[in-house]
């Protein structure tokens, strides 16, 4: 190990997990650290799934950073011979009001190379005559994107990085100091200390704890209750075989995955919850955010209604003010880099994240879509 650059990750999720094993791969030695492990139910990469779309609006760097995920994913699929991706499909409504963001979408689909088909509200009703199609205009639907499986990739990626010669610890950081100078070693839990060269901090909705003067006030925790019911039985019409994944895009956003792996018919209100405390909090949905999701769940899916409730989760978003991404250098120490800000749609980017940072890192190149998730300079220093 003598001679090689030594770079400490501390978060093992979607971001974290990824980069580490980036950074393994091109020759780097990395310890990789979390605090309660790979995929737990603290993180926001925990849970059993997340949705891999392209569709995200005009003007932004997202769905070039899917369509390269796409292609991360399932060449590390075929690699260790396992699934994560299922391809159900995604079907993006666009409803009777406003659907700019869906019309600036298109462009930006077929610039990454993004399949995708322009569907009427007939077509819709022909293809899915289990949805009521009621104040949806047209909509996207992505045929080659789905969900991916959240915790147990989460886990394969640190057993691949384990497997490749990485060192992989379960201990916290201590968050005290980080901000007091350059950063010569990290404290945990355990009483050890780690010394590295480079530090990555993919902690995210500690973030804001680890780092409070920079990052204090630009991430906050946000509660998101979700919600499964079950499908009625012999009944296969809410199933993934025959549904896909849905957004829909109306006077609030609601999404949902078609029932998998007998978990249930997932569906939550993407509407920005409380703020959370991600440590502490007790993770209990609402009543109020049940009616809500159970009267639209009745319109939506009129097979579903009165649909027993079989399981609950209480996830966060690790919310920027614009919903973007941070990855950039710590404004005061050149060797501290921070990746976060997933505001509940970064699950996805995490092979094309990891490829990123382990770029940045080793200074190999400056990848275009940095100048967009950058924060704190308007380029990166090399």
């Amino acid at each position: 190990m003598k001679g090689k650059l030594h770079v400490a990750v501390i978060g093992a999720g979607a971001f974290g997990g990824w980069t580490a094993l980036r950074l393994l791969e091109r020759g780097a030695r990395v310890t990789l650290m979390d605090a309660w492990g790979p995929g737990n139910s603290r993180a926001s990469s925990g849970g059993e799934t997340r949705i891999m779309r392209g569709t995200y609006g005009p003007d932004q760097p997202y769905t070039e950073m899917a369509a390269r995920a796409l292609r991360l994913w399932e060449k590390y699929e075929r690699r260790w011979k396992r699934r994560f991706l299922h391809r159900t499909g995604v079907l993006w409504m666009a409803n009777d009001r406003d659907d700019s963001f869906e019309r600036g979408s298109l462009g930006v689909l077929r610039g990454a190379g993004i399949k995708f088909e322009e569907l009427s509200n007939a077509q819709m009703k022909k293809r899915w005559p289990q949805v009521n199609f009621a104040e949806v205009r047209w909509g996207i639907f992505e045929p080659e994107c789905g969900y991916l499986e959240a915790r147990t990739s989460c886990q394969a990626v640190v057993e691949a990085f384990v497997e490749g010669g990485g060192e992989y610890r379960q201990v916290a950081v201590l968050a005290e100091g980080l901000e007091g100078g350059s950063m010569r070693e990290l404290e945990l839990s355990d009483g050890s200390r780690v010394k590295a060269d480079v530090y990555v901090f993919a902690c995210g909705p500690w973030l804001g704890r680890m780092f409070p003067e920079t990052l204090g006030g630009v991430i906050r925790a946000t509660k998101q209750d979700i919600f499964f019911f079950g499908t009625p039985a012999g009944d296969s019409r809410f199933g993934d075989a025959r549904l896909p994944v849905w957004g829909d895009h109306g006077k609030r956003f609601f999404y949902g995955i078609p029932g998998s792996d007998g978990r249930g018919f997932k569906v939550a209100d993407d509407t920005r919850g409380d703020e959370f405390d991600p440590t502490d909090g007790e993770r209990v949905v609402t009543a109020t955010t049940l009616k809500r999701v159970r009267e639209y769940l009745a319109f939506r899916f009129p097979g579903m209604k009165d649909a027993p409730l079989i399981e609950t989760r209480v996830c966060q978003y690790e919310q920027t003010a614009d919903s973007g991404f941070i990855v950039d250098r710590h404004p005061r120490m050149e060797n501290v880099w921070v990746v976060g800000g997933g505001s509940g749609h970064g699950f996805k980017h995490g092979p094309a994240v990891g490829e990123m940072l382990a770029e940045l890192v080793l200074k190999d190149k400056e990848p275009m879509a940095v100048w967009q998730l950058s924060r704190f300079s308007k380029r990166v220093r090399s």
